[in-house]
């Protein structure tokens, strides 16, 4: 895992350097980073990670609150003059296709853990090896964690990433994710109110 290329990119939350790290040059699929140009790397660093959600990110879905998530972060990143690092987990590791069937299952009356299992995956396959060796390359050993997530603390510190501390990102729930919102804090430890 590499960088593979950067460049400038403007965006409604200000300027970023954004960074494609991959295993190979020609990866049509690679981690992206994007990086606050007046970004302090002595200091704790503003970190998010953040997977990949197709229909929450870019599609405005509302089963979930993915993209209000990562629009909130890059607003407090700006602010922050910090890092996000894009992982490339969709449907917390499962893909793009197989999180369409577990949300046909949800439709059924499965809650989202259940539906992952009921396809034959962990409720969550997400891991955070990845960021680890991103921000090792980026020299960052020490950051404030943007998340509701204890397993993003767990997974980083156990890849050598110290968490000095947890801020907290919490989105006002909608009619079609209430459910979603309410599995995650009651059965997967989510910090949230």
């Amino acid at each position: 895992m590499k960088k593979q290329s950067e460049a400038i990119i403007p965006t409604p939350y200000g300027d970023f350097r954004m960074l494609a790290y991959a295993d190979e040059e020609n990866d049509k699929m690679p981690h992206i980073v994007l990086l606050h140009v007046e970004l302090k790397i002595d200091e704790n660093v503003m970190l998010r990670i953040h997977s990949e959600c197709l229909t929450g990110d870019l599609f405005g879905s509302k089963r979930c609150d993915c993209g209000e998530q990562l629009h909130k972060s890059l607003e407090i990143l700006q602010q922050e003059k910090g890092v996000l690092i894009y992982l490339r987990q969709e449907g917390r590791g499962i893909g793009i296709i197989n999180k369409l069937k577990a949300y046909q299952l949800q439709d059924k009356g499965l809650n989202t853990i259940d539906a992952n299992i009921h396809l034959g995956f962990e409720p969550d396959e997400r891991d955070y090896e990845v960021a680890s060796k991103i921000l090792k390359d980026l020299a960052i050993n020490q950051v404030k964690l943007l998340t509701n997530n204890p397993d993003k603390i767990d997974g980083l510190n156990e890849y050598g990433i110290i968490v000095q501390e947890r801020v907290p990102l919490i989105i006002s729930p909608n009619k079609d994710n209430e459910d979603y919102l309410k599995t995650k804090k009651d059965l997967m430890g989510h910090l949230l109110k």
